[in-house]
């Protein structure tokens, strides 16, 4: 394995911009595959965007996050999660940018949507009590990253169920767009479709080895903080697969697929922290975090919470194309990683 950190400066970002290309590359075409297995297999853009499709693009997330938990980099591997989460809710807002027709919370909202924003809060919740609460490990995993995996679990059969036998669906306008199959995309291979697709979430999963490596080099070699280059660096690189995949869906009509992506992959992506926390030999992952850290989940919430208050509210047209809360979470967004930097 090379070293890194002996490299220089300018080499380890060359390799972290060709990761980050590589992982821009993969997520387009793994959005029009993911597509295809929804139709194919019929559990509908809401499930295959919240777990196929949002689990596959959080892939460079992980490797990200568990390779710099296992070296002993806690502060970046916590970062890089929670740092992707917020871009990853920004990107929402670029992604609606992209789709001209109407706001993209008013075309593409769902009860499916909605319980995922919900599900996506309260998860990340749990890093935050789990801060609280003594420092206890059993064989070396605090109980809050079982916890994790529970609720997550639990909430994605809540996703489920709510887009299959919804208790409430929004009101229904020329500008909705629903789940409709696609009967061309039912005649394709299923073994095909999803070779094709472990071949793109392999490629994803090694770029973010190679971002998760140059970070650490890039973090050492500058004396920038782990907290700043996981949170503004690879978080970023590692989260393109999310703003990839939306604008693809956008652009081929999936507009359910393009927010499950995003959303349901910021959900998925609390569980970075849980699978850092077993990378990470030193104790509790959780009792590391930093106030930088803390400020990032709550930023993050609050994010996720305009982009909530904005798919319930449904305005059709707004500021810039892309309504209220779209402007407010990408200036909150700037305005919150600005202060991260100075603070």
């Amino acid at each position: 394995m090379p070293d890194f950190e002996a490299l220089s400066l300018g080499l380890n970002l060359a390799l972290f911009l060709l990761a980050a290309g590589m992982i821009t590359i993969a997520g387009w075409r793994m959005a029009k595959v993911a597509d295809r297995l929804a139709d194919r297999t019929g559990l509908g853009e809401a499930v295959i965007g919240a777990v196929l499709l949002g689990g596959s693009t959080s892939l460079a997330d992980i490797m990200a996050s568990v390779v710099a938990a296992a070296e002993n980099y806690p502060e970046l591997a916590v970062s890089n999660a929670l740092g992707g989460v917020a871009a990853q809710t920004a990107f929402l807002a670029v992604v609606d940018l992209t789709y001209r027709r109407a706001n993209l919370e008013h075309a593409a909202a769902s009860s499916a949507t909605l319980m995922q924003a919900a599900l996506l809060c309260t998860l990340l919740t749990i890093p935050l009590l789990a801060g609280g609460t003594p420092d206890v490990v059993v064989l070396g995993v605090h109980p809050a990253t079982i916890l994790l995996v529970v609720i997550y679990v639990y909430g994605i059969v809540l996703v489920s169920r709510a887009g299959q036998s919804p208790m409430w669906s929004p009101a229904r306008t020329r500008e909705t767009i629903v789940d409709v199959a696609d009967e061309t995309a039912r005649r394709m291979s299923l073994r095909g479709l999803l070779a094709e697709f472990v071949i793109l979430a392999l490629l994803l999963g090694s770029s973010g080895w190679l971002v998760a490596q140059t970070g650490i080099a890039v973090s050492v070699l500058t004396g920038l903080s782990e907290t700043a280059v996981g949170a503004l660096m690879t978080a970023v690189a590692t989260s393109l697969p999310e703003l990839v995949t939306g604008i693809a869906a956008v652009r081929q009509g999936a507009l359910t697929l393009a927010v499950s992506g995003i959303i349901g992959g910021n959900a998925f992506d609390t569980l970075l922290v849980a699978l850092s926390d077993i990378a990470y030999r030193g104790g509790s992952i959780y009792h590391v975090l930093t106030p930088r850290q803390t400020y990032l989940v709550a930023l993050t919430i609050f994010l996720t919470g305009v982009a909530l208050m904005g798919f319930i509210r449904r305005e059709k047209f707004g500021l810039a194309g892309i309504g209220l809360e779209g402007v407010v979470i990408l200036v909150g967004y700037t305005g919150g990683m600005l202060l991260l930097v100075l603070a």
